[in-house]
């Protein structure tokens, strides 16, 4: 049995992305890791953060981005699928470039991998989230902000990445062009008892609004995301945190040099107020905490009408 990693990956490094910590995470059970790694602007040096791992397993395949053939964050799909295609394991293990797997879980994974390779109904797994928000003490387990992933599938030519890379379907004879088609079907999958952790909101308040702009670049014209971002604020307003969970576990290995480099608790709300006029986000909205309270006290914390895009069976 053989395991591929695999992402995709452009500017990171000018975007606070803890590229270097995913890769790692998972590397130790990866027989290859293929990255496919879009030019990026002159400054950006994710190539040779990459490359600074020095692991003869990784593979980096270069591309171009096109946002006017692959519009409204298809770009995202297009280039998982371009490293996907490089992949050559029976099962494909694939991170996003803001998760990490705590190393507590990387036998979990093998062993399922191992216990399940030869199933063939079963054509991936589903992996737990939890969404550290603002610094890596809190995190978000809100209504609205996504529970489960699959994040491995098997190395199948007719499951792709679709949408705009959140998760994975099964597509017949697709064209290689539409990833926002709805000719797709659900991929069936089981479940694997591992948690991946997100750290996609975990940044310095400047860098995480340059996040949202880079991400919104994607899906929007250059005139609309200027017209958006021309009367915000250069930095980025989380809201009050005192709500908000604490984390009472323990960060994976590879994130302790990362987590050192927190520096910006003194521009974070620790309290209950939020700034005048600012927006609500979704967590902060009354129907959202409503029933993220019925969910937390009468659905046993899951949650009602989940988004999936998988079927979980019996295994």
């Amino acid at each position: 049995m053989k395991i591929s990693g695999f992402t995709f990956t452009r500017n990171v490094t000018k975007l606070y992305y803890p590229i270097r910590e995913s890769i790692l995470s998972i590397l130790p059970i990866c027989d290859e890791f293929i990255i496919a790694l879009g030019k990026g602007d002159e400054d950006d040096t994710t190539r040779a953060l990459i490359e600074s791992i020095q692991s003869p397993k990784i593979k980096i395949i270069e591309t171009e981005w096109d946002l006017e053939k692959y519009p409204n964050g298809t770009e995202y799909a297009h280039q998982t699928d371009i490293a996907k295609s490089h992949c050559t394991g029976d099962w494909l293990f694939y991170i996003q470039a803001d998760e990490v797997l705590h190393e507590k879980y990387l036998d979990v994974v093998l062993n399922r991998c191992k216990e399940l390779n030869h199933v063939e109904e079963v054509e991936g797994l589903l992996f737990k989230y939890k969404h550290f928000y603002a610094d890596y003490n809190h995190y978000i387990n809100h209504h609205g902000w996504y529970q489960h992933e699959v994040r491995i599938i098997k190395n199948r030519p007719n499951l792709h990445s679709h949408g705009d890379a959140q998760s994975f379907r099964r597509i017949e004879n697709f064209d290689g062009l539409d990833y926002r088609t709805k000719a797709v079907f659900p991929i069936k999958v089981a479940s694997v008892n591992a948690c991946m952790y997100h750290y996609g909101w975990v940044r310095p308040p400047w860098y995480m609004q340059s996040k949202k702009k880079a991400m919104d670049s994607a899906y929007k014209s250059k005139e609309k995301v200027a017209e958006i971002y021309q009367n915000l604020a250069e930095t980025f307003d989380y809201g009050p945190l005192q709500h908000l969970p604490i984390f009472e576990g323990t960060h994976p290995k590879v994130m302790e040099e990362k987590m050192k480099d927190f520096n910006w608790g003194d521009q974070l709300n620790y309290t209950t107020n939020k700034k005048p006029n600012r927006p609500l986000f979704k967590h902060e909205k009354l129907k959202y905490r409503f029933v993220s309270f019925l969910e937390r006290n009468f659905n046993g914390g899951k949650h009602f009408f989940p988004f999936k895009s998988w079927e979980l069976l019996d295994y």
